[in-house]
């Protein structure tokens, strides 16, 4: 059985910190072009939610934002490193727009901008052994998306690993190639992440939405639950 593991490290920088997942088994993630207008408006109408986060012109000063960089600084990351949710608000804040890419992936998306949450999802049957949330220690195997060289975690790096290597570093700033969600993807472990009880409250109802617009698509009920210092691990297989 894999399981999902945050370890005590964690906890210490982010007492009151909270990871919601949802565990999916059985889809098809594979593209159907007859349904990007199904994703396109997913996407726009959650686009449109996701400006309520972005209330002060200076753009670092919007809380989410502040919130998450802060939280960033707690630990070694690579210079430039951002929050995922950082990086949608700030293509929502210069007025670009989303196209769709997968179904788990736009899924996602657009409840993380929804609900001004950082999401993520992972391939379970990519990862080796169970996955961890927890301090690196340095030189951890990453290869990026998008990118042909390795990137190996820094040394006390907080990223969510596996027994290969890193899976996603600096929470969730940047994700590897070899667990990413794909259209061959039939079982997926998806997280939504939170350092407070405010960004804690708008999880429990993201994660919420997430099984709902899931089971609607692929028609699988999915599991959800979540992780705290007090339950800090699942089975997610």
């Amino acid at each position: 059985m894999k399981k999902i593991i945050v370890a005590k490290e964690f906890w210490d920088l982010f007492p009151d910190g909270q990871i919601n997942v949802l565990t999916l088994h059985g889809i098809d993630n594979h593209v159907n072009e007859d349904d990007d207008v199904y994703f396109q408006k997913m996407l726009d109408e959650a686009t449109e939610d996701s400006k309520q986060y972005l209330t002060d012109d200076t753009f670092r000063l919007n809380p989410v934002v502040d919130q998450w960089r802060q939280a960033l600084r707690k630990f070694k990351t690579k210079n430039g490193a951002r929050c995922s949710i950082e990086a949608l608000l700030k293509r929502v804040s210069k007025g670009n727009t989303f196209s769709p890419i997968n179904p788990l992936v736009d899924i996602y998306n657009s409840i993380s901008l929804k609900y001004g949450s950082p999401c993520g999802g992972e391939n379970i049957d990519k990862i080796d052994g169970d996955l961890q949330l927890g301090k690196a220690k340095g030189g951890e195997n990453f290869r990026p998306l998008g990118y042909d060289d390795d990137s190996p975690a820094l040394t006390g790096e907080i990223i969510y690993y596996d027994k290969t290597g890193a899976i996603c570093r600096s929470l969730n700033w940047r994700e590897a190639q070899r667990t990413m969600l794909t259209e061959d993807t039939t079982n997926a472990v998806m997280v939504l992440e939170s350092i407070n009880a405010e960004q804690a409250a708008r999880a429990n109802d993201g994660i919420v939405e997430l099984q709902q617009q899931c089971k609607k698509y692929f028609k699988v009920e999915g599991t959800t639950f979540k992780l705290n210092s007090e339950s800090p691990s699942a089975e997610i297989i």
